[in-house]
């Protein structure tokens, strides 16, 4: 149990990163440097993505229909559901943009790498988590700021020039990787420590450009240790909740087991690798670190319990 509570590496370079920000934003020239860096290394981080994505597994796993609605509708409609009631009810109760933060997290597509890593380990149908997951993710560029910006309606919405630069930055080198996936497909899946390294830098990066932005304009000042609290339970409440209704909507729908399995753990999951690039597009800099709090902290309570459920069903298949 102990070992399970124990942050994986990844969200330990989180939390450094965020610490180092706050004591040594990036200021002055640097700081659009630093933003130039950081839309290359997203744009490369979609182009790997793309060319890393499997089409044989997609075509395998496309047959299962109902499954990949069922996610969709976990991933896009209950969960926008859940955080548009979060944001209304208890926004009064949050420092400016964490519920906002609350809500574009419950708007975010759905993991790919843990999605399908869980899924194999509980003994689910891993080519349609594979399908169900890449697709979450492939539709998730267009829809996730469509619907951050009808939900915003009343607050300035999100411009058509932040859902075009999303396209140009996350969409367009995804779709180009893909197409190469031929011909650079096999080089890209044998460099899984240059891929990690790519994967990973891109995200710390937008990390720490973030929280500098949010210590320049005392974020830290107006966050009250409350929220924090306030924060996890909020996620944890979030995650038994879709956890719940996915696992009984499976079995209502007469689901097979590794359909059941499927489903649960790719309709929980929220993706930080792809919610923290769409946040540093869709959001101005002085708000990105507030907006991604609610997800950095949500990121490391889904791998806590997805990997307790998943040697559950593990277990007892």
């Amino acid at each position: 149990m102990l070992a399970l509570l124990k942050p994986d590496r990844f969200t330990l370079a989180l939390v450094a990163t965020a610490i180092v920000a706050t004591i040594l934003p990036a200021t002055g020239a640097g700081a659009p440097v630093l933003k130039v860096i950081i839309a290359g290394s997203i744009a490369l981080l979609f182009f790997l993505q793309g060319a890393r994505l499997p089409r044989e597994a997609i075509i395998q796993g496309a047959v299962h229909w109902r499954l990949h609605l069922m996610v969709f509708a976990a991933t896009f409609l209950l969960f926008p559901a859940l955080g548009l009631l979060t944001k209304t009810y208890l926004q009064s109760y949050l420092a400016p943009g964490i519920a906002l933060g609350v809500l574009y997290l419950c708007l975010l597509p759905s993991t790919i790498q843990s999605s399908i890593t869980f899924t194999s380990i509980a003994g689910g149908n891993v080519a349609a988590a594979v399908c169900s997951a890449s697709a979450s993710n492939v539709i998730g560029v267009f829809l996730t700021p469509l619907l951050m910006g009808f939900l915003m309606q009343t607050q300035g919405g999100i411009s058509l020039n932040a859902i075009g630069e999303v396209v140009l930055q996350l969409l367009v080198p995804f779709l180009v990787g893909h197409l190469m996936r031929p011909w650079i497909g096999r080089w890209v899946e044998r460099q899984r420590t240059l891929t990690g390294i790519v994967d990973r830098g891109a995200i710390l990066l937008v990390v720490y450009y973030a929280f500098g932005e949010a210590t320049i304009n005392n974020l830290w000042h107006q966050l009250d240790p409350s929220d924090l609290i306030v924060l996890v339970v909020l996620n944890c409440v979030l995650l038994a909740t879709v956890l719940l209704i996915t696992t009984g909507a499976s079995r209502l729908l007469g689901f097979s087991r590794q359909d059941e399995i499927a489903l649960v753990f790719c309709g929980s999951k929220k993706s930080l690798g792809s919610g923290v690039p769409i946040a540093s597009i869709l959001f101005p800099a002085s708000m990105i670190g507030a907006v991604i709090l609610p997800l950095m902290l949500f990121h490391q309570i889904q791998l806590l319990v997805c990997a307790v459920l998943a040697r559950s069903y593990a277990e007892r298949n």
